[in-house]
């Protein structure tokens, strides 16, 4: 949009009124600024600025408007959203401060079917060159961001990896010694029940004993299922076992695992995001000016 001050007199609109010119396809609105008392000119470009932004640039051109607005023939106001190119269909008036301007756009020859099959393809055609000439320079800037993310990531990381690293050898150590000791356990029950046996007493006396031992056992076995609704299986017992002792030692020393795990998945997921944007497939473009960050 332009001002001009000091028209001649002959181009001069009256100072109740609002006119509407098209030059070059594009639709000029003229009006009598109310305190600087001047004639403005605004052009618009009807399929992007809205009713919003026109009402912003004549505030903005004359501070003393107080008041802005756009209401339909019938009284309604006309939202802010709506497109300059819908508002110019019709009558309308524009309302600045306390004086009113009935404004009739004038009517605008509609494009032939042909013509406006055309001007459809150019607006396809001028999309595809940009997407083409703007593509590689947004995924050279994707990939800076990305990278940029993995290395903040990654240095929230590394102290919550040492202190995970610690708790985990600490876990393991300790169910490595709950190991051993059960199966020291079962060895000296082992021994003590066979010296019962050939030693002390003979196997009608400690064939009683061995059956309860062996019931005693599967009871044990059988309040496991109950209490974690799975059979008992070695290996997920020792897993069992070692997240118990990893969250207890994690409380202790205050490693926080939901933090942990959070920024775990956001560097799963920007690494995704990165090797994505690196394919040639999803690319179409290579990228050669940005080099690994290792």
């Amino acid at each position: 949009w332009r001002c001009r001050e000091g028209a001649p007199h002959s181009t001069l609109v009256p100072s109740d009124e609002v006119t509407i010119n098209y030059r070059h396809g594009l639709p000029v609105i003229t009006l009598m600024l109310p305190t600087r008392s001047e004639r403005c000119q605004f052009t618009v470009k009807p399929v992007v600025t809205t009713v919003g932004a026109f009402l912003q640039d004549v505030q903005r051109e004359d501070k003393g408007i107080e008041r802005a607005e756009v209401f339909a023939t019938d009284g309604s106001k006309v939202s802010d959203a709506t497109l300059m190119e819908v508002l110019l269909m019709n009558d309308f008036k524009l309302v600045i401060n306390n004086r009113a301007y009935s404004v009739s756009p004038p009517v605008k020859d509609k494009l032939s079917s042909e013509h406006a099959t055309e001007m459809e393809d150019i607006k396809s055609l001028v999309h595809r060159l940009f997407v083409a000439l703007h593509l590689e320079d947004h995924q050279i800037r994707k990939e800076r961001e990305l990278l940029q993310k993995l290395d903040h990531l990654k240095e929230e990381l590394l102290p919550l990896e040492q202190m995970r690293a610690r708790i985990m050898n600490s876990a393991d150590a300790k169910t490595s010694r709950l190991l051993w000791v059960g199966l020291a356990l079962m060895s000296a029950q082992g021994g003590a029940l066979a010296w019962l046996t050939w030693w002390v007493y003979s196997w009608d006396i400690m064939e009683p004993v061995t059956y309860f031992i062996t019931y005693g056992s599967a009871m044990a076995f059988y309040a496991y299922f109950v209490l974690t609704k799975q059979d008992y299986i070695y290996p997920h017992a020792k897993d069992r076992q070692f997240l118990h002792y990893f969250y207890r030692k994690s409380k202790k020393q205050r490693f926080n695992v939901e933090r942990y795990n959070k920024l775990k998945d956001d560097l799963a997921e920007a690494e995704e995001s990165l090797r994505r944007l690196r394919q040639p497939l999803h690319l179409r473009l290579p990228i050669q000016e940005i080099s690994d960050k290792d």
